[in-house]
């Protein structure tokens, strides 16, 4: 047996069972928080507690605080000064619980969880009792946090956006109606993708997202490399009219799924292996043999379906004139795709939302979850770097 493990036995030996064990754990935590606010004290005078006061400032005692923290509810001793202008970040001022408990109310909230369901959670975990209206304090300061993130400046270029929309039920009125939140995503230039920003707004529109591209270049993005949304009529011309070099690229599964509206079911299977011949051909030449071969043998049966690709045909085939390795993530908003759907996964609980910033606030926290996975460059990323590098020269430099 490793000593390691000897010293181990005959640490948990000194304890009769599990709750002494707990108690004993509480009050080291309990040490561990009351120095480290001597310590944000000393850091806020400038001066440690025996060194010689250099300050109109100090010490002036300490207080008594019932907090909540991982084990429980306990008291503790609070440094003050004169001033009474310190005010600890680990345990802020008019608040009862440390963030470790806060940074869980919050985890659970981002999780799509109620506030009654919250309550429950933290009773049966942490033994805490914590109210529905304090649950609802410390989730309202993520409006906050939100609106400062919403406003954070951006970078000055962009390689990809992402743009897409996703339906939520909001109340309005008195009355329960569909709200869109506009989300865009954007390929950096060190590989790394980020939500630009959200924003909430009434049916999809052309109109709406020349407001959120106006939004993103007042926030300091001056170019985007190649741009991606779904087929919504006039899309393409409201992105050239913010941001006029951008390549514009129509998603293909956004085309198809409209596509296969007006097709009934025992056509199905034909008619979407037709489809794909055209957008996995190799070059924009097969692509253009494979969309005629499509019209010959479904324009007589389904004109309206075949049409929408002969009339976005140009922004449909933007991805051709790229290399393999960027048409894989330029020709869908795959990437939205499964944005939104961890969203949905996190919302699922929600029937509807009792208003605006309430919406604002939960999809701001679930996208915070859904992205936890961005921190590293996209797949392939040295040769897809090279390729815009050799492709964008100029413009990558800004």
């Amino acid at each position: 047996m490793k000593k390691e493990d000897v010293l181990s036995d005959e640490f948990f030996k000194q304890f009769k069972d599990g709750k002494e064990l707990q108690n004993f754990l509480s009050s080291l935590h309990k040490r561990g928080i009351e120095k480290i606010l001597e310590g944000e004290l000393d850091a806020h005078l400038g001066y440690s507690k025996h060194e010689k006061k250099k300050r109109s400032n100090s010490r002036n005692g300490y207080s008594k605080k019932t907090i909540k923290t991982d084990f429980g509810t306990t008291e503790i001793t609070v440094p003050r000064d004169r001033n009474a202008s310190f005010d600890p970040i680990l345990i802020p001022k008019r608040s009862s619980m440390t963030k470790g408990i806060e940074n869980v109310i919050i985890s659970l909230y981002a999780k799509g969880m109620s506030n009654r369901d919250i309550e429950d959670q933290v009773r049966d975990i942490y033994d805490i009792e914590v109210s529905r209206t304090t649950i609802s304090r410390i989730t309202d300061r993520i409006s906050e946090d939100a609106i400062a993130w919403q406003h954070r400046p951006l970078e000055s270029v962009y390689l990809i956006v992402w743009m897409d929309g996703i339906l939520f039920k909001v109340r309005e009125d008195s009355k329960v109606i569909n709200k869109t939140i506009y989300i865009a995503a954007g390929l950096r230039r060190d590989g790394v993708r980020e939500v630009l920003g959200l924003w909430l707004g009434k049916n999809e529109s052309a109109s709406f997202w020349l407001s959120v591209l106006t939004d993103i270049k007042a926030r300091g993005v001056e170019d985007i490399l190649i741009s991606v949304t779904d087929n919504l009529k006039g899309f393409t011309e409201t992105v050239t009219t913010v941001f006029p070099n951008s390549r514009t690229q129509i998603c293909v599964v956004h085309q198809i799924r409209n596509a296969c509206k007006f097709v009934i079911w025992r056509d199905r299977k034909s008619f979407t292996e037709s489809m794909r011949n055209i957008y996995m051909s190799p070059n924009i030449q097969a692509a253009e043999a494979a969309l005629d071969d499509f019209a010959n043998k479904w324009s007589g049966k389904y004109h309206y379906a075949v049409r929408s690709w002969q009339s976005n045909w140009e922004a449909l085939t933007v991805f051709f004139d790229f290399p393999v390795e960027i048409r894989r993530i330029i020709y869908t908003t795959n990437l939205m795709e499964s944005l939104n759907r961890r969203i949905r996964k996190y919302t699922k609980n929600k029937s509807s939302f009792p208003t605006d910033s309430a919406t604002m606030k939960m999809i701001y926290l679930a996208i915070g979850e859904a992205t936890k996975s961005w921190e590293k460059p996209i797949k392939q990323w040295g040769i897809i770097i090279n390729q815009f590098l050799i492709l964008f020269k100029d413009r990558m430099q800004m």
